[in-house]
């Protein structure tokens, strides 16, 4: 799939990452939310992943298959 930025995407699988602050290593797991900042041909994908306070504490490039967009509002069903 491809991703759009500002599209609001959850991991489908564990990384490791470094916390932007302290540098440390951190996992970010399964639906883990964040937002596409850039779009690197459909493969990858800049995200920022950030707390209820909308303070970032990581930003990784991430395969898109790694990737699910989060859907808000119900699609029409198709007879």
């Amino acid at each position: 799939m491809n991703f759009k930025e500002y599209d609001v995407v959850a991991l489908t699988e564990e990384i490791q990452a470094l916390h932007k602050e302290t540098q440390q290593p951190i996992r970010l797991i399964p639906g883990q939310v964040g937002t596409i900042l850039m779009d690197f041909e459909g493969r990858a994908y800049l995200v920022d992943f950030a707390d209820a306070h909308g303070k970032t504490y990581a930003m990784e490039t991430i395969p898109g298959e790694r990737l699910m967009l989060l859907v808000y509002e119900p699609l029409l069903a198709v007879a």
